[in-house]
């Protein structure tokens, strides 16, 4: 088992997380940060603005990312 750590970056939840959350392996890991976001997303993606960026990382337990999601607000004209 691997001790991992969420990230949030960008709106009213940024920051990491001080308790580490234990997974059996890295692919275990990726499935529950999904999960996660999944929840997270709707709400996030509702309050958006252009030009912004939400993204959420798992962390090894040197706090090094493994893993990010990204969700990105384009002006493209």
């Amino acid at each position: 088992m691997s001790l991992y750590f969420f990230r949030i970056s960008s709106g009213r939840y940024s920051g990491a997380a001080d308790q580490p959350y234990e997974f059996e392996d890295r692919a275990a890991a990726w499935t529950e940060m999904t999960e996660v976001c999944a929840n997270l997303l709707g709400g996030i993606a509702r309050g958006l603005k252009p030009n912004a960026e939400w993204r959420m990382e798992l962390l090894d337990e040197n706090k090094n990312p493994v893993f990010r999601v990204s969700l990105l607000g384009e002006t493209v004209s």
